[in-house]
């Protein structure tokens, strides 16, 4: 069976730099799991309710690593059942970049550039 490395994240690999590809695929082959839409009205229990479906279809494909980030709360009770199962999850950590520009009407403008350094393990 083959080795995936699950994207579960807003941020679709498609986009992502050739350094965070290869860090990726020295796990498995990439696979994008698009991370939910989380409300913030939702209940905690709403939470609870899509984490646990979503680590039954990450569980499911028995993948080599996978990479959460996105929402805390939601996040956080993932990676908690991702865990316990013995699934290793990481977070992608990134130098941030920023440019500013103060504009001639006194406003600023920033430009912000993310710069992949490295996968980190949720279990630290």
């Amino acid at each position: 069976m083959e080795d995936i490395f699950i994207n579960h994240s807003n941020h679709p690999s498609a986009l992502w730099s050739e350094e965070e590809r290869r860090a990726a695929e020295e796990y498995g082959r990439i696979v994008d799991m698009a991370f939910p839409a989380i409300p913030p009205l939702a209940t905690e229990i709403e939470v609870e309710g899509l984490a646990e479906a979503n680590a039954a279809r990450i569980i499911a494909q028995k993948p080599a690593l996978v990479l959460c980030q996105g929402e805390y709360t939601y996040t956080y009770a993932l990676v908690k059942r991702l865990i316990e199962k013995g699934i290793y999850v990481v977070a992608a950590c990134s130098e941030r970049v920023v440019e500013e520009h103060h504009e001639p009407d006194g406003s600023t403008r920033r430009i912000s550039q993310f710069r992949f350094k490295r996968f980190r393990f949720y279990d630290c």
